[in-house]
């Protein structure tokens, strides 16, 4: 048995949209029609982690809606990205509840973006002896 401490930092949004698109082609569908595919994907990916990963800590990041330094300071940040789809807009408050009802911590903060939070948690973290993993969809980066 170990004593490490390792703190899980997830960026919600990546983690949510590679959810939403994996599953495009067959999308999970309510009897009434609503699409899941981004509330299945990202509980599926929660629980998958949790078992394999065993954290002893871990904590979700957002973006808010607020404007960054970033948007204020050049105006065409993500001017080139697409709007995202309404279904998958319309998953986030389930999604944020699923991470409620695994009593995980929601991060999010007006005027930083998720990968800023989680840089800075993960620096925060590190420092104090733990182990940090982000996650983000294309690998779990380790930090310590």
């Amino acid at each position: 048995m170990t004593n490490e401490q390792k703190l899980f930092l997830l960026d919600a949004m990546a983690l949510i949209y590679r959810a939403y698109y994996a599953l495009i082609r067959n999308p999970r569908l309510t009897s009434k029609g609503k699409n899941t595919n981004a509330q299945f994907g990202f509980t599926t990916t929660l629980i998958h982690l949790l078992n394999k990963e065993k954290p002893t800590h871990i904590a979700v990041a957002f973006d808010t809606h607020a404007p960054t330094e970033r948007h204020t300071d050049f105006a065409d940040y993500k001017a080139n990205r697409e709007d995202a789809p309404e279904d998958l807009l319309a998953a986030l408050p389930d999604i944020k509840r699923i991470i409620e009802g695994f009593n995980i911590p929601v991060l999010e903060l007006d005027g930083y973006e998720a990968d800023d939070i989680i840089g800075t948690v993960a620096w925060q973290a590190a420092d104090q002896g733990y182990s940090v993993y982000m996650v983000t969809p294309t690998r779990i980066t380790a930090s310590s």
